[in-house]
């Protein structure tokens, strides 16, 4: 509550009776979204300090050393005992050479003794000893570094929660601080007045030595797979997801401080830079803020009211209006020859408009607006635009125009939410209805924000140094009001609608990749001979017999739903039973229905007898653009692009990983609202899951085509076409050391894709009985060894070089074998297995970890390594395509049936499955509760994904419309 002392003068509003002034629970939980706002220092508070010695009449103040502030809860006063002048204490050896001036502009000694904040800046200087200093690197952070945060497990997920903001690391604290090197650009080029690791960590939620370990491993050029394997320990064990969030804030806050010096660049240029302009803008750690701060100085746009003022010499009668109202004669600045000095009213007018900028501008004066409104219930409002009303009043018998895009957009043409408690995927649908000129969008701020920031200002931050006459306090209380209206108001609703659509594409972008990250990691189907099918009318079915190893045996195209299909029949089994083909693979495009109704008649009648057929049906978005694409036009030079597809839909089921790679992960599919976000931010994020899950899955490096290949991390096109020619040039690679003979391939990129390629033995000697001549490899690459001047490297198999243990920890797995009495030719086997178990138990992996001189994490992933059977993939834990003899339809289904399925799609609003009739059932985010889904499931990024099965209920079925809404009673493992 803010005391108020009895004056004169004081303003007084009364509150509107319908407003709350206690927050439930559920908006103080949801507030952190906003927490970018809170104060850092000096929360809600008025310091009262004299202006030190050395400040000249512009407010500039000598060179003192900069402090960081503590932050304290926010409890503003009305008025406290003003203190003695201080003098800034100076640290021996250490000055700022930069100056320090008031955020707001406010340069007079007596108005500075009840209303100025000094803002403490934060320094940047990493070689100083302060707070956010990263410490030495030593060997384990529980001992040398603070007190690492405590994280509880979150089992709290539910879809009708939105998503939150902190990215929750693990309760493990095994990571080792890294000291930041004195010099690097990732942090000194920001040039801020505030620290970026802090920052960083603030909004990502992540510590902060996770943060600075992060940064420095992003400079020294490692990619998000190898840290999140290899580096655990740095990275304090988060997911690539959390990682690659990191990443994007750091980016933002770059692009924040790249755009801040432009726009300062721009500002001195036009010669209207001050000292307090420039340290406004290294204040601001959003874009939205340099927004503000520069929109009065934007070029094109009229000169501001406030700088019209200025420019007519009314700036110091404002100020004498804060710091000496009772020697302020408004009549003195009047001049009857100058336009908007004429007369009192236009003087009066001037002053006023250039207090409403100055209160627009002050950062303190927008920390505590924005305090309050995260106390009140702001709502955001959506109806239909006048635009849409008047094209659609001419036009109301014509049903192809704008009625049915408004009909699309009927839950929000009178939609009411709370900022707070808004749906991720109601934002996007309000973006869009807006973008299309259907809705209108407007944030609502209750009537109390006004009133008690009135209050406020008036009694507390820009409260005048004197008795003021009650006309001077009328053009304060004008300008009070205008500034709120005019400037406060529209800045703080772009903040809102900013920030709720940042958040609504990150969680579409999200979704969207965890989507793709399970399509692309769906169990491969080997072993099989498949007949991909490509369904169709009029120009037929395009038929595909594929080999076990995704060779082309037979491409064809039938009539199966013509007058001959009887014959096309017969010629399907002529080619099943001479190819031993079991599986039928067909896409869900046009006359897919009609294409497996076909198949299942033929198995019903034992048709293919004795060959047992089963068939799936798999998703073919995209396969016709990569039909056309240069890349299926070199692999299959002399093919209809029609057959191509048939092609790509078989290599669907048999290597999902491998093929499906080779299209924009924006065809594929999967997710929701993917042209209303970032489209930057989702190529990014999707190249860097493709990049993920080929690495994480591993490629034998010796049968791997190039389009793979250049998803390794470390690797590129240009590498992986040199990694190409070299095994044309000298055939199989026999070891992972030859990487490194390969042109364009220097020690980082080594170190970043070795651990994730492997070495089959049996690949290279099916490559080399092949014809290839195995004396010319080894003499070519003692050729070219020389050349490059490299250390020895040797030309025969090392087992390692199968399994995902990294070359730099071969010494490591070497000695471990060598503590438990095993060799590297046991590699997979049970023996080592029961061996390295037992060892494992009785010592503790901590304790052999620390006879290796080695940490846990590295000797764990050494222990993996060594226990997995050769040819180990870790997409056998994942779900295969459903295969089935049968075929059901919407009329089988009723209320109450229970079913199974498997999900094909989620979004932001629930999830679809597949349940065999042809058309995908929603089930709605409601119906997905915690207590339905696996405890390792509960968290927003692991919950239902494509590839899932289901147990669902049948809750309505419509027929009219094609909808099938459905209930989830468990997930199938």
């Amino acid at each position: 509550m803010l005391r108020r002392t009895r004056t004169a003068k004081v303003y007084t509003e009364p509150a509107t009776d319908d407003e709350s002034d206690d927050m439930t629970g559920q908006q103080k939980g949801d507030s952190e979204e906003l927490e970018e706002w809170l104060p850092n220092s000096n929360e809600g508070k008025t310091k009262v300090r004299a202006k030190p010695r050395g400040t000249d009449e512009t407010g500039e103040k000598k060179k003192v050393t900069k402090r960081v502030a503590k932050p304290k809860e926010p409890k503003p006063k009305a008025e406290r005992k003003p203190r003695a002048p201080r003098v800034p204490k100076v640290k021996k050896g250490k000055t700022n050479t930069k100056p320090q001036t008031e955020d707001a502009v406010l340069p007079k000694p007596e108005l500075q003794q009840h209303v100025a904040v000094k803002e403490e800046r934060l320094s940047i200087n990493l070689s100083s000893n302060n707070a956010g200093e990263i410490p030495e690197e030593c060997p384990s952070s529980s001992q040398h570094f603070p007190k690492v945060k405590k994280e509880e497990p979150n089992d709290s997920f539910t879809f009708d929660e939105p998503a939150q903001k902190k990215q929750k690391t693990t309760n493990s604290a095994q990571g080792r601080p890294i000291k930041l090197k004195s010099g690097n650009p990732c942090v000194e080029d920001l040039q801020m007045n505030w620290d970026p690791i802090q920052v960083l960590a603030e909004k990502s939620g992540v510590e902060q030595w996770v943060c600075a370990n992060i940064v420095q491993l992003f400079q020294e050029e490692n990619t998000i797979p190898f840290m999140v394997r290899y580096r655990k320990e740095l990275i304090n064990h988060m997911d690539a997801d959390a990682v690659r969030d990191v990443q994007l804030t750091l980016e933002e806050l770059r692009s924040v401080a790249k755009k801040s010096r432009s726009v300062s660049q721009t500002l001195k240029k036009e010669g209207v830079l001050t000292s307090e302009l420039e340290m406004a803008l290294k204040n601001c750690t959003t874009a939205d803020e340099i927004d503000h701060v520069y929109a009065p100085y934007k070029k094109g746009s009229k000169l501001s009211k406030a700088r019209r003022a200025k420019e007519l010499g009314l700036e110091p009668v404002a100020l004498a209006l804060l710091q000496e109202p009772q020697k302020l004669d408004l009549q003195s600045s009047i001049q009857p020859d100058t336009k908007g000095l004429s007369t009192l009213d236009e003087v009066a007018t001037g002053v006023q408009e250039i207090l409403a900028d100055m209160i627009a501008k002050d950062k303190e004066t927008l920390t505590y607006v924005q305090s309050l409104c995260d106390r009140s219930s702001v709502t955001i409002h959506s109806s239909v635009s006048k635009t849409a009303l008047k094209e659609q009043q001419p036009q109301q018998g014509n049903q192809k125009s704008k009625p049915k895009d408004i009909a699309k957009f009927s839950l929000y043409t009178d939609f009411t939410c709370d900022v707070q408690r808004i749906q991720h995927h109601q934002t996007l649908a309000i973006n869009r209805g807006e973008n299309l000129k259907i809705l209108t969008v407007k944030v609502n701020i209750p009537d109390r924000v006004k009133n008690d920031f009135c209050r406020w200002c008036i009694n507390v931050r820009w409260r005048p140094q004197g008795f003021a006459r009650p006309e001077l306090m009328a053009i304060l209380k004008n300008s009070v009001e205008e500034s709120f209206k005019r400037f406060i108001v529209p800045f703080l609703s772009r903040g809102y609608r900013t920030k709720l659509t940042v958040s609504a594409e990150k969680e579409s972008i999200a979704m969207f990749v965890r989507n793709l990250r399970q399509r692309l990691l769906m169990c491969p189907v080997r072993g099989r001979v498949i007949m991909g099918v490509d369904p169709g009318f009029h120009h037929g079915c395009k038929i595909a017999i594929l080999s076990p190893t995704s060779q082309i045996l037979h491409t064809d195209v039938a009539y199966l739903h013509g007058p001959a299909k009887h014959k096309e029949a017969e010629k399907l089994r002529h080619l099943m039973f001479k190819h031993s083909c079991q599986t039928i693979v067909i896409g869900n495009g046009k006359a897919c229905r009609e294409t497996e109704a076909f198949f299942t008649d033929l198995i019903k009648q034992h048709f293919f007898k004795p060959i047992d057929v089963s068939y799936c049906i798999t998703d073919e978005a995209g396969a016709s653009i990569y039909s056309v694409s240069p890349e299926a036009v070199k692999e299959m030079p002399d093919m209809d692009p029609n057959l191509r597809s048939a092609v790509s839909i078989g290599r669907r089921v048999q290597d999902p990983l491998a093929e499906l790679i080779k299209i924009d992960p924006k065809h594929i599919g999967i997710g929701t609202y993917q042209h209303d976000v970032s489209q930057s931010l989702l190529r990014a994020a999707l190249d860097g899951v493709v990049q993920e899950c080929v690495s994480f899955v591993g490629v034998d490096i010796n049968i791997c085509s190039e389009t793979l290949m250049r998803h390794i991390a470390g690797l590129n096109a240009g590498r992986a076409r040199s990694i190409m020619e070299w095994k044309e040039k000298n055939g199989p690679f026999l070891n992972r050391e030859q990487l490194k003979l390969v042109k364009g391939l220097g020690p980082k990129s080594f170190q970043q894709c070795a651990g994730f390629i492997r070495i089959n033995p049996e690949t290279v000697r099916s490559s080399v009985c092949s014809g290839v001549n195995e004396e010319l490899p080894l003499k070519q690459t003692a050729e070219k060894k020389k050349v490059k001047g490299s250390g020895s490297t040797s030309n025969q198999f090392n087992p390692l070089d199968q399994t995902c243990i990294h070359p730099e920890s071969y010494s490591i797995a070497l000695r471990f074998l060598s503590q438990i009495g095993g060799s590297l030719d046991q590699i997979g086997s049970a023996a080592l297995r029961q061996s390295i178990e037992s060892s494992v138990k009785s010592r503790g992996l901590d304790v052999l970890a620390k006879s290796l001189d080695t940490t846990p994490e590295t000797l764990q992933l050494t222990v993996d390594g060594l226990t997995q059977p050769p040819g180990f993939d870790i997409r056998q834990d994942f779900e295969q395509a459903d295969f089935k003899r049968e075929i059901v339809s919407m009329n089988d289904l009723h209320d109450g049936m229970v079913v199974t399925g498997r999900v094909t799609n989620t979004a932001l609003f629930g999830a679809f499955v597949d349940i065999g009739v042809g058309r995908s059932g929603l089930i709605p985010k409601r119906f997905i509760t915690p207590d339905k889904l696996p405890v390792d499931q509960r968290q927003r990024s692991l919950a239902l994904g494509p590839g899932e099965r289901v147990e669902v209920r049948v809750i309505n079925v419509d027929l009219q419309r094609n909808r099938i809404t459905l209930d989830l009673i468990r997930i199938l493992r």
